[in-house]
């Protein structure tokens, strides 16, 4: 049995491999047969040397680390106001039926919405593409801390009162957030992949970053450039999404 998971594991990933790999030729095959024009469609035999143009001029690493920095700052702000709205609505009865029609109102609005007024309070700088990153990762967090936190045993709740464990700060440290840590975490996850997406929404008003670049290079019909920048985008999410299962998977370990 225990051979078994791993060879089932394998297997998977050959799978999730081969995948890809029909895919590329595929767009490869269709790209060099001359159905879509290569300006249109560009190869992806055409990716690496557009890589090695843009890396070789330091294009890519400074679009990638501008990037990276509103990102990391949207991001981090967005989960822990979300995590913290969330989880007080949950907690708290007054507060949540005070916020809830404020909360119904404001979340059908798209971060992109947000942008004139982005543009107008911050400028065209690094903080608006933060603002609308943080927008976008808030609700998601709001919302799955909110579920995970109202999900938690309440014969837990109860257990931990016979215990001792009754005033708020213990019985949110020892017993609410840990049982909420996995609805918590998945909230997180998905907010990783929805700052990303956020990332390039937010820089097509010119601030510097891998969406500035991509709009750069459509307005040259450079689309190997675009398509570049677009599996530079799923390799940085690819990684950040890998790095936080391994933490995930620690911080969880007591599941097992």
């Amino acid at each position: 049995m225990d051979t078994e998971q791993p060879m089932k594991t394998t297997y998977k990933i050959a799978l999730s491999a081969l995948g890809v790999v029909v895919f590329l030729l595929a767009w490869e095959a269709v790209a060099r047969s001359g159905v879509v024009p290569a300006r249109l469609l560009p190869s992806p035999s055409a990716v690496p040397a557009a890589f090695l143009t843009e890396f070789n001029s330091g294009t890519w690493q400074a679009m990638v680390l501008a990037s990276l920095s509103h990102y990391l700052v949207g991001l981090s702000l967005g989960t822990f106001l979300g995590v913290s709205f969330g989880t007080a609505a949950a907690l708290w009865g007054k507060w949540d039926a005070f916020q809830a029609w404020v909360v119904r109102m404001l979340r059908p609005i798209p971060a992109i919405a947000w942008i004139p007024f982005a543009i107008i309070w911050f400028g065209v700088s690094e903080g608006a593409a933060s603002f609308l990153i943080a927008l976008t990762v808030f609700w998601i967090n709001y919302y799955a801390s909110y579920a995970a936190v109202r999900g938690v045993d309440k014969d837990l709740i109860e257990l931990g009162y016979a215990f001792g464990q009754g005033g708020l700060i213990p019985r949110l440290f020892k017993i609410i957030l840990p049982g909420a840590l996995p609805g918590i975490l998945s909230g997180l996850r998905a907010g990783l992949g929805q700052g990303w997406m956020t990332v390039v929404a937010a820089e097509l008003f010119g601030i510097s970053g891998l969406g500035m670049r991509m709009m750069e290079a459509s307005g040259l019909l450079a689309t190997h450039i675009v398509v570049l920048y677009m599996v530079t985008i799923a390799l940085l999410y690819g990684v950040s999404d890998f790095l936080f299962m391994q933490v995930q998977s620690r911080v969880l370990s007591w599941q097992r």
